[in-house]
C-alpha cells in the first residue's frame, strides 16, 4: 500500500523534503511506518519521543494500523505556535475585520490581543521569525478551540488569526479576538485560547538571529484540552 507522508519544521529538515509517498506492507502499523523512516534517517531516533502524529487530521497512536491512500503527518513540538471565516494569512493581519467577527449588541466587552515578533530571544538577538503550519489541521483546531470556548463562556464570541510566513521584528503574528456580556469572561477566553493555540496547534516558527543562525522554536508536544 502506499500513504503520502507530510512532514514539518525539523522533521523536514532530516527528511529532506515536506511529502513523499511511502510504501508500506498490508496491514501495517503507524509503529511500523517510524520503523521503515527511521532505518532512513537515523537522525529521526532522538525526535520520535517529542513527536506527534496525525492520520487523516487527527492524533492517532503508535498502534494505528494504516491504509492505502492515507495522509501522515509527521508533527514536530509547536512554539508555545481553509475555510470561512479565514484563520490562516500569509500577509498582514487585519485587526478591524477580527474584531467586526467578535462584536455583537450583546457583547459589553471586546478583547483583542496581539501577538507581535520580538526583537530577542534567550539572550539572542532576533531579525525575525518563520512561520509554518500544517494548514488544513491547524485551521481545523483554531475553528474548534473557538467554538469550544464559546459554549463554555456563555455568549462569548471568539476570533483567532494566525499569519504564515516570514515576519521581521514588530510584525504581528496572531490576532486573538474575544468579547463578552462582562469583561471577566472575555479576558479569560483570550487567554485560553492562546494557551491552546500554542500547545494544540501545528504551527511552528523558526527564529532568525542576527549572527545569521537559525533554530526551530519545538517547546511543547502537540496535546489537547489546555484550561
Amino acid at each position: 500500500m502506499e500513504i503520502s507522508l507530510l512532514a514539518f519544521a525539523s522533521v523536514a529538515d532530516v527528511l529532506g523534503e515536506r511529502q513523499r509517498l511511502v510504501n508500506l506492507p498490508e496491514g501495517c502499523s503507524v509503529a511500523g511506518l517510524k520503523e521503515t523512516l527511521q532505518e532512513a534517517h537515523a537522525a529521526l531516533e532522538p525526535m520520535w519521543e517529542g513527536l506527534a502524529i496525525a492520520v487523516n487530521g487527527e492524533l492517532g497512536s503508535d498502534e494505528r494500523p494504516l491504509r492505502d491512500g492515507d495522509e501522515v503527518a509527521l508533527l514536530p513540538p509547536v512554539s508555545g505556535g481553509a475555510g470561512e471565516p479565514e484563520r490562516l494569512v500569509e500577509t498582514p493581519i487585519n485587526v478591524s475585520a477580527v474584531r467586526s467577527r467578535i462584536e455583537d449588541a450583546s457583547c459589553g466587552a471586546v478583547v483583542l490581543f496581539l501577538g507581535n515578533v520580538r526583537d530577542s530571544h534567550a539572550e539572542r538577538r532576533v531579525e525575525g521569525i518563520t512561520y509554518s503550519a500544517y494548514r488544513s489541521m491547524a485551521a481545523e483546531r483554531l475553528a474548534t478551540i473557538e467554538s469550544e470556548l464559546e459554549a463554555s463562556f456563555g455568549g462569548a464570541r471568539l476570533a483567532i488569526v494566525h499569519r504564515l510566513g516570514r515576519l521581521e521584528v514588530g510584525e504581528t503574528s496572531v490576532v486573538i479576538g474575544a468579547s463578552s456580556p462582562h469583561r471577566a469572561a472575555a479576558y479569560e477566553a483570550s487567554r485560553i485560547a492562546l494557551e491552546r493555540l500554542k500547545a494544540e496547534v501545528p504551527i511552528w516558527k523558526k527564529e532568525h538571529y542576527a549572527d545569521g543562525d537559525t533554530r526551530w522554536r519545538e517547546d511543547e508536544p502537540l496535546g489537547e484540552g489546555v484550561s
